[in-house]
């Protein structure tokens, strides 16, 4: 798997270290003592069967989510103890895509993407809404769809509008659930292009939760595996994929496994040397 990282980034710093985290609710336990790292400048991709927590560990991190035990520290700060002011100023600097796009559908893409930014930052509506053309060409959108509300967009364009909502207030981490979930194939691979086109230009750190396989080879420095209420893995695709573990084998050896594996194959090798 190729390392779309920058060699400056490449230095495993670690800024955002979740440490013996427990989720329960009422008899059902979804992590327990679970452990993970995200170090500054990768795309971490979060898998693991139905059931095993991803979006709720996503959720745990920025906040939506209480953790009934644990640490999670994130630039050195335990936001754990903060409290919800110190907390809520902090996650400024995370910027989340929800899976299906979380989007104001009464509003257009211009006055979705400056609501932050006038929350936030203090800019007049004008500002922001300059500011929100701004940040919907940063992800490939035209100038006209700056007026358009998101009933008039297809499937893939709330992606990248929902995207550039979640850059508005210029973050260092991305948080990304599921992007292209419900996507044709050239969609997710072209949104897959434009994550990792982001990661580099901007400097980002990228914690995303998927079940594509496609986008774990395109765009993903390491993989984490949830399993059993933890972490059974996190590393390269290659040593994950090398785990002895059932559910790890089934999905990256069967049928969609080894057919992502050779699609990937292939591109590297029609890639220029």
């Amino acid at each position: 798997m190729a390392d779309h990282r920058s060699p400056a980034s490449r230095q495993p710093i670690p800024i955002i270290q979740v440490r013996g985290l427990d989720n329960r609710f009422g008899d059902l336990t979804v992590h327990k003592d679970l452990d993970l790292d995200l170090y500054q400048g990768e795309i971490l991709g979060v898998v693991g069967g139905s059931g095993t927590g991803k979006s709720v560990l996503l959720r745990s991190i920025i906040g939506l989510q209480t953790p009934s035990a644990g640490q999670i520290r994130v630039f050195g700060k335990d936001l754990t103890a903060m409290s919800p002011g110190q907390r809520s100023q902090f996650e400024q600097r995370f910027g989340v895509l929800f899976q299906g796009g979380a989007l104001f559908t009464s509003l257009n893409l211009a006055q979705n993407i400056a609501l932050p930014l006038m929350e936030h930052t203090g800019l007049s509506r004008v500002e922001a809404e300059e500011l929100a053309c701004m940040k919907l060409a940063l992800t490939g959108l035209p100038a006209e769809s700056a007026q358009k509300y998101p009933s008039e967009l297809s499937g893939g364009m709330v992606k990248r509008a929902a995207l550039a909502r979640a850059l508005a207030l210029d973050p260092e981490i991305l948080f990304l659930d599921e992007p292209t979930a419900g996507l044709d194939p050239i969609g997710a691979a072209g949104f897959d292009e434009l994550i990792v086109t982001l990661r580099n230009a901007l400097g980002l750190t990228v914690f995303l939760v998927t079940h594509d396989l496609d986008t774990l080879y395109s765009a993903c420095d390491r993989v984490a595996v949830l399993s059993q209420r933890r972490v059974l893995v996190a590393d390269t695709l290659d040593n994950v994929a090398e785990t002895q573990d059932q559910w790890v084998q089934q999905y990256f050896h069967g049928p969609r496994g080894r057919a992502a594996s050779a699609a990937h194959q292939r591109h590297t090798n029609e890639e220029p040397g």
